[in-house]
């Protein structure tokens, strides 16, 4: 009869919890979007690019550049783990393979890629020639371009993030930083 009582007594007590823990209908979570605010851009030419180096350009000032002696440079956004790294090299006589090498480098990604989207970049004033390379999908980067006089100068940028590729979790940072690029394209002039 003791065991029974306590038996009871346990059922009892879980019957009482159970009911205490339902206080009300289930509601669903409401939807909620991901809010990322990036600074408005401000453009200032490129700082401490070495005297040697045969181009400029204007940078986002909310970036940090490093710049090195063989004129690479690389242009960091600590806030979104982004970098552009841009690679510059003298034309002489080689055009055709440098073009080739960086249709290479932005097509070596289509394994990942959904697609890639070229855009052609004209500035006859500045003599400044290229293309942009929008890329869709998880892969390693999702913008690359060049810039060429076709002559004399030539200069590759793209984009890495310092994270697994994940194309809807970096749309907004790699939006911005697309702005960027496309400000550097616009920007570049050949010293």
């Amino acid at each position: 009869m003791m065991k029974f009582n306590k038996i009871l007594f346990a059922a009892g007590l879980a019957f009482l919890f159970v009911m205490a823990s339902c206080n009300g209908d289930t509601v669903p979570k409401p939807k909620g979007q991901l809010r990322l605010d990036y600074p408005t851009a401000k453009y200032s030419p490129v700082p401490n690019v070495p005297s040697h180096c045969s181009f400029a350009f204007e940078v986002n000032e909310s970036a940090k550049v490093k710049t090195k002696q063989d004129c690479s440079m690389e242009i960091e956004y600590p806030k979104m783990k982004a970098t552009i790294y841009l690679n510059y090299k003298p034309v002489n006589g080689n055009i055709e393979q440098l073009l080739r090498d960086a249709q290479k480098l932005t097509y070596e990604h289509v394994v990942k890629a959904d697609d890639i989207a070229e855009q052609p970049f004209l500035n006859p004033g500045s003599k400044v020639y290229g293309m942009f390379y929008q890329v869709g999908g998880n892969a390693a980067t999702n913008a690359q371009f060049y810039v060429t006089d076709s002559t004399r100068h030539f200069l590759v940028g793209s984009v890495y993030f310092y994270a697994k590729p994940n194309y809807d979790s970096i749309l907004p940072a790699a939006a911005y930083i697309k702005n960027d690029m496309r400000k550097i394209m616009e920007t570049v002039r050949w010293k």
